[in-house]
């Protein structure tokens, strides 16, 4: 689709009040006043839209100006430049905000009373849950890189297990980023006495994260799953396979259709970065194809999506070799109806195996399951992880005589045992090249102590056998002749997640590979997409992504450094993030380290003197056998005087785990 420039319209900053008194900063795109009242589109974000993410403007001026779209950004209560406290992700608070802003932006005179929400990650996840919440001026949603499950489908947890990498990344730096001013410019006279009350108010919202290890109405609150019959209105889910909300993509698309709600899904290769940027690609361009799903929903535009226009549309990789930094996947796009009449199981046998010593390091060839920016990248060659797995190598051919191409979640069925109360089953998905490289396809794992639900924890009885169905993520994927698949079983994912608290022995005496089957012949034809940008936007240069390994002190370690400087509205901004995540292989204690500043520079409105804010804190966590240990300190400066300090300090129990 394209579409040709329309005038100019405007950009400006507004207050949206709450019934509680509180104000929410909005930033408004809005079109040039002759087209009259339009449908406006929403973003709601913790991320400081007036600087942290204020890069991200084109795509609001392209909405407005080429497509006469109003967009509202908006800085979530005690974020950015908005009133109020951020207590937490997703707070029962921030639905009732969301509501009075919709209902806001609704009855503005350049409004039409059509409301659309969308965003990336945070702001996809919310738009869910305001389609969830159903305020009657919202119609569509947009929700990109966003999860239908807090608890398993995060970054805190994975088949129960604390995600270890990302305690260093996201779980930390939201502790200083709430903690920085609002900007003068925008929040006026105030702003240091509302950034002293936002330092003395924090709490980290890591220590509660950790307080809940088990699926409970915490985590619940804020999921679509299992409750997908809220949501009534038009969903357009955009997914990618190297992302970590890639599971909120076919599982979605069938509950969503099972209760008749109009519905898209668009998959692609892409990490947690924009479409038209990420490595991997093919990239596209991703207002198009919104500018369609807006135009049919909020304008009633019906030709805008014509009838026999495929609800899902996936791109399906084939075998090629991993990098870390790999620019293109090869692969094809399909486009079908979701559930598919195309799609079919196949199972293989796999075969006992005699008992296996943990090792709690094995994992570093992926080391994140949600690859983003540099240095959290792709997983690269398996064949060193390989080595501390179990494997075994099946045929594709004897598996799928047309050659074997999957869609959806692979299971694996294990009957296994553990010498300790608490074990962990990683189960790896693999393509392994006639010269040996072994690619990884998709994973899943599980603390064996959540084997009757993520809502329980029940310790193993050592020794004794237990059945589990290990459900390994949701992808796309074709093994090319002369390719064998590897199915890869270990007790860690390490870092990806917490290693078990103690040595551990596992024994698998049997299982079955379960394969979710697609056969592309009659399907409909896949849509041509706007390209992207040529190559990828990432460049690894100042960027630390190393594994270290201490041989005599039997340590490995996992290392992470990097920042950059660049311009704002208001000024400009300095981040840097450095980070360490390491485990004993002898004892499997493990520990981590963050190091995280945001450094502000702009003018204050009412002297038009410079200001220099900063936010640091630094995280110390000690996983011993029985108890996280948690230690966070937060400093915050103008200049060269401290505005605030805080330090935490908790001790968090293990829950078998």
């Amino acid at each position: 689709m394209t579409a040709e420039p329309i005038e100019t319209g405007t950009r400006q900053d507004a207050w949206i009040p709450m019934s509680d008194g509180v104000y929410l900063s909005v930033t408004l795109y809005l079109p040039e006043a002759s087209h009259g009242p339009q449908p406006c589109i929403l973003e709601a974000l913790p991320y400081r839209k007036d600087d942290m993410t204020s890069s991200y403007r084109p795509e609001y001026t392209r909405l407005r100006d080429e497509h006469a779209y109003a967009v509202a950004r908006l800085d979530l209560r005690g974020t950015g430049s908005s009133g109020g406290r951020a207590t937490d992700e997703y707070p029962a608070q921030e639905q009732r905000d969301l509501a009075e802003v919709i209902a806001w932006l609704a009855a503005q005179e350049w409004c039409d009373g059509n409301v659309g929400m969308y965003g990336t990650s945070y702001s996809g996840f919310n738009s869910l849950q305001m389609a969830c919440e159903q305020p009657p001026a919202l119609k569509a949603v947009i929700a990109i890189y966003a999860t239908d499950d807090r608890f398993t489908d995060d970054v805190h947890y994975m088949g129960g297990l604390r995600k270890w990498i990302d305690i260093v990344d996201y779980c930390h730096y939201m502790a200083p980023m709430n903690a920085l001013p609002p900007v003068p410019e925008v929040f006026g006279a105030g702003w240091r006495d509302e950034w002293r009350a936002r330092i003395s108010e924090h709490e980290p919202w890591l220590l509660n994260w950790l307080s809940h290890q088990r699926r409970d109405a915490y985590w619940q609150h804020g999921s679509v799953r299992p409750g997908y019959d809220r949501i009534r209105i038009p969903t357009f889910i955009v997914a990618g396979w190297a992302d970590g909300y890639r599971n909120n993509t076919f599982r979605t698309m069938e509950a969503l259709g099972a209760d008749g709600t109009p519905r898209r899904l668009l998959a692609g290769p892409w990490a947690h970065a924009a479409t038209s940027t990420s490595a991997p690609g093919p990239r596209i361009d991703l207002v198009p194809e919104m500018v369609q799903w807006w135009d049919r929903w909020l304008r009633g535009r019906e030709e805008a999506i014509p009838d026999g226009t495929p609800e899902a549309v996936w791109y399906v990789r084939e075998s090629h070799v991993p990098e870390p930094d790999l620019d293109t996947v090869p692969g094809e796009w399909r486009a079908d109806v979701w559930p598919s009449p195309r799609s079919s199981w196949l199972e293989a046998r796999l075969e006992g195996r005699a008992p296996y010593v943990v090792k709690p390091d094995v994992g570093t060839a992926a080391w994140i399951s949600c690859a983003g920016h540099l240095p959290y990248g792709q997983p690269y060659d398996q064949r060193h992880d390989d080595v501390d797995s179990l494997v075994w190598d099946l045929d594709p051919s004897q598996l799928s005589r047309g050659g074997l191409e999957i869609a959806g979640h692979p299971h694996v069925l294990l009957a296994v045992a553990a010498s300790e109360p608490v074990a962990t089953v990683s189960v790896k998905l693999q393509d392994v090249a006639p010269d040996g490289t072994s690619t990884l396809v998709t994973r899943g794992t599980l603390n064996l102590t959540r084997r009757g639900g993520m809502h329980l924890a029940e310790p193993l009885v050592p020794g004794e056998a237990v059945e589990v169905d290990v459900e390994l993520e949701a992808t796309a994927y074709r093994w090319l002749p002369g390719h064998r698949l590897r199915v890869a079983v270990a007790g860690a994912d390490w870092p990806n997640t917490v290693a078990p608290p103690r040595p551990v022995t596992l024994t698998v005496s049997g299982g079955r590979l379960r394969l979710p089957a697609y056969d592309a012949e009659g399907a409909p034809e896949p849509p041509a997409f706007v390209p992207g940008d040529e190559t990828t936007s990432e460049d690894a240069h100042g960027v630390v992504w190393r594994v270290e390994r201490d041989v005599l002190a039997r340590r490995t370690t996992c290392v992470v450094d990097h920042g950059s400087t660049y311009d704002a509205p208001y000024g400009a901004v300095t981040e840097h993030y450095a980070g360490r995540v390491s485990v004993s292989t002898r004892t499997f204690e493990q520990n981590a380290a963050a190091d995280v500043s945001f450094r502000l520079s702009f003018r204050d409105d009412a002297t038009g003197e410079p200001v220099v804010c900063t936010s640091r804190s630094t995280l110390e966590v000690h996983a011993g056998e029985r108890v996280f240990d948690v230690r966070i300190s937060l400093t915050c400066t103008e200049g060269d005087e401290i505005v605030g300090e805080r330090s935490w300090h908790r001790q968090i129990d293990r829950d078998l785990a």
